[in-house]
């Protein structure tokens, strides 16, 4: 058996998919931001609260929210990459000690994408002694060797954005006079959300106004129950 190699150049698919997923990040953190703080502010405006009051609980909840999303994103990362960082360990144990049956494990995958079962064993063979360890995790596991994604690229990505994404409310409800207050900042919120929901679907090849609409129901729900929150409580 050839010895494991653990060097290779990165696949620069995975380096596009990293890219995407930092993206992902950051148009997720961006449209929570703007959610989640137009629901504090509009909430608040209905209560009839100063204008100081106003702008403390909005940038609070930027704060709070952009904290909570870079953290959120930062252990999900982790996790996933301390996952793939196990798989890889576990995978060069089994290769060291049952090479055989990865050899014939290899084998059934590329029978199942349409190669006959001499030319499967043969390529099986020919890849597990040219790289053993990165073709079984590639194949198995769908695991690029030494390519983990950097937890604190989306962690970074999801904190700025949702900060963004937070100041166009916050800016609303601070600067549009009180008898437009509300209903100039709920305008301003939907334009942006559908931008962001735009942007969601197409990152995800998905429908668009499907996209859009689900994300301004999202978020004219969530302003809709604080401002009768705020109402009853004013």
């Amino acid at each position: 058996m050839k010895e494991i190699t653990t060097t290779k150049p990165l696949n620069p698919h995975l380096c596009l998919s990293e890219r995407l997923n930092i993206i992902r990040a950051g148009v997720l953190g961006a449209n929570d931001g703007i959610i989640s703080v137009a629901g504090i502010v509009v909430g608040v405006a209905s209560a009839h609260q100063s204008q100081y009051t106003l702008f403390l609980a909005g940038v609070s909840g930027m704060l709070a929210g952009a904290f909570s999303m870079g953290g959120g994103e930062y252990v999900s990362v982790s996790t996933q990459r301390d996952t793939q960082k196990s798989m890889m360990r576990l995978q060069k144990e089994a290769i060291q000690n049952e090479y055989a049956d990865e050899v014939a494990s290899l084998t059934r995958t590329y029978e199942s994408k349409g190669l006959p079962t001499p030319l499967a064993n043969q390529v099986a063979n020919a890849f597990m002694q040219k790289d053993s360890l990165d073709i079984t995790l590639r194949e198995k596991y769908n695991i690029e060797l030494h390519h983990y994604f950097n937890p604190w690229h989306a962690a970074f990505s999801s904190f700025f954005s949702f900060m963004f994404g937070a100041l166009l409310p916050l800016l609303a409800i601070t600067l549009i006079p009180y008898p437009y207050k509300v209903s100039g900042t709920i305008s301003a919120v939907i334009l942006a959300l559908i931008m962001t929901g735009f942007t969601s679907a197409s990152l995800g090849h998905a429908n668009r106004l499907k996209g859009i609409l689900r994300n301004v129901s999202i978020g004219l729900l969530t302003m809709f129950v604080t401002y009768l929150i705020g109402s009853a409580i004013g």
